[in-house]
């Protein structure tokens, strides 16, 4: 039976990824912090096994992972957080939250698996398209994306000497439980069930960037390949910031 690990787990896309994958057949370890939540998840489903920590914990996450006998040959970390930073104003212990759980988070997980990464071993990392451009109020959130994404992309070429495949995943709006908070308007959302879609397919294509929807997310790629005044420009356009 093929294994897959998810973190973030516990709602929106990681408890659809795991809902999807157990149907298909796949032993899945469903990560997250809510042992609750996890339980709740599998259910019934005797090929879905919780595992309760919380990522920002080197000491939690590295014992936890000891404790799983066989490392699962897909790992999908997706765990992740956002805040936003109103009226341009920097709160660092907010910026601080954010990067604990979106950067470190990821590279505790690394850290703690990373001796027993394999030829067989794919290594998911969820970013967002919100790295490509500078969004309003997105100071700490687009920041802590964009590390998430220059990381993916070096361990990509590192971990390549050891036949590990590593992949990017940047996904555009997705209704979740995160993104229900937010106050403003999300184009193109997305539902989690659209999202686990085109992440299992594009990791069963062994992609090695998954970014959708295909519309939204080619339109930000382009945009970020023009000037920074014409970025700001049409930014503040597709947001309604005037000034």
């Amino acid at each position: 039976m093929r294994q897959v690990l998810i973190t973030g787990a516990s709602s929106g896309i990681g408890a659809q990824l795991a809902r999807d994958y157990a149907a298909q057949g796949w032993q899945v370890l469903a990560c997250g912090q809510s042992q609750e939540r996890l339980v709740e998840l599998a259910g019934s489903r005797a090929n879905i096994q919780p595992l309760a920590f919380d990522v920002t914990d080197l000491q939690a996450v590295t014992q936890a992972f000891e404790g799983v006998s066989q490392l699962p040959e897909l790992i999908i970390l997706n765990a992740g957080t956002c805040e936003y930073i109103e009226h341009g104003q920097i709160d660092v212990a907010l910026c601080r939250r954010v990067f604990e759980v979106n950067v470190f988070g990821v590279l505790n997980c690394i850290e703690a698996l990373q001796a027993r990464f394999d030829a067989n071993s794919h290594l998911v990392i969820v970013g967002s398209t919100a790295s490509y451009l500078p969004l309003p109020r997105a100071e700490a959130y687009g920041a802590s994306k964009a590390a998430v994404a220059y990381i993916t992309k070096t361990l990509a070429i590192d971990l390549a000497q050891r036949g590990v495949k590593v992949s990017l995943v940047s996904p555009g709006f997705v209704k979740t439980p995160l993104t229900d908070k937010n106050d403003f308007a999300m184009p193109m959302l997305v539902s989690v069930q659209y999202a686990s879609e085109k992440i299992r397919h594009g990791i069963a294509a062994g992609k090695n960037e998954i970014h959708f929807p295909l519309r939204f997310s080619l339109m930000l790629k382009v945009l970020a390949l023009l000037p920074l005044r014409v970025q700001y420009a049409a930014i503040k356009r597709m947001t309604g910031k005037t000034s």
